[in-house]
């Protein structure tokens, strides 16, 4: 697990929330309280005609805030680790939205790891390269309705968080 926590602080996925994040202008996210469901969805950081560069990162920093206090207890947030990018302006979005949270995760002390796109891809959907409506089928056959393909990643990686607590199985 990359990030700072309290020296000796334990990680209990059983009684601690975990937030699982598709970062981008497009948020895709997945919740699991510590009483056990799983919530999710997506939430815009559109900026507005009338918003500087760095509003949709306050923006982004302010929701957070709301999902830390509405966990009670997030212990942890896991991210789609993207390294390459189509575009230079998707390149330079996806590290404004990266810098915020990490540096938000070390002020709370919360734990924070990337997890590779082919990782979530071979977990979920069994390969490494599988498409967008593939990803969709699967986290759909595990029961879930996620609106679009950023709800399923963070969807799949929460799972994967879940099942293999955090990479260590």
């Amino acid at each position: 697990m990359t990030g700072s926590h309290p020296a000796g602080w334990p990680l209990d996925r059983a009684r601690s929330a975990v937030l699982a994040l598709d970062l981008g202008t497009a948020t895709g996210w997945a919740m699991r309280p510590a009483d056990g469901r799983i919530e999710s969805g997506t939430v815009s950081f559109r900026p507005s005609r009338y918003d500087g560069g760095g509003m949709r990162y306050l923006r982004f920093r302010g929701w957070l805030n709301g999902m830390a206090t509405d966990a009670a207890g997030l212990a942890a947030i896991y991210f789609e680790e993207v390294r390459r990018h189509v575009g230079t302006d998707a390149a330079h979005l996806y590290g404004g939205f990266l810098a915020t949270l990490t540096s938000w995760c070390e002020q709370q002390g919360i734990a924070y790891q990337g997890v590779p796109v082919g990782t979530i891809k071979r977990f979920i959907a069994g390969k490494g390269n599988a498409d967008k409506a593939a990803v969709i089928t699967a986290v759909r056959a595990r029961g879930f309705a996620p609106a679009d393909d950023n709800e399923a990643d963070a969807i799949a990686i929460l799972l994967w968080s879940i099942e293999t607590d955090g990479g260590a199985r």
